[in-house]
């Protein structure tokens, strides 16, 4: 097989892809004690300076307390690399969060997510010009 494989994960399928405005990352399955380590390692190899992340757990059906250990990886890894991103969440990865009492900025989709910051790269282009004016 080649192109994007999914990479399995004690439960869960982990697929990237590398889009123009970000990388994307979907989640399928569960995330739990049991492989959330192990998919927080895959998936820092796909955080690169200078391009947007996306986490897609819309196909994520079980996500129990501990797998919220993830998004603060991720949270921290975006932050060293300089970088904004998106959470997509399940209803699984809602409530859990809810019950929890964490809140995550998120998108309601993968498209929401990549028109975002593809606005943020406007507004950036349209700020260049003003910075490299001179008096």
């Amino acid at each position: 097989m080649y192109g994007n494989p999914t990479f399995h994960c004690d439960g869960a399928g982990i697929r990237a892809h590398c889009r123009q405005l970000a990388t994307v990352v979907t989640i399928a399955g569960h995330l739990d004690v049991v492989n959330v380590e192990r998919a927080a390692r895959y998936i820092d190899r796909f955080i690169l300076a200078e391009k947007p992340f996306v986490l897609d757990l819309t196909d994520v059906d079980s996500f129990t307390e501990e797998a919220i250990s993830l998004l603060f990886t991720i949270d921290d890894l975006c932050s060293a690399a300089g970088v904004e991103w998106s959470l997509i969440a399940s209803r699984a990865v809602e409530q859990t969060l809810h019950d929890a009492g964490i809140e995550f900025d998120g998108a309601g989709s993968v498209p929401e997510a990549l028109n975002h910051f593809a606005d943020a790269m406007v507004a950036r282009r349209q700020l260049l010009p003003l910075l490299t004016k001179s008096a």
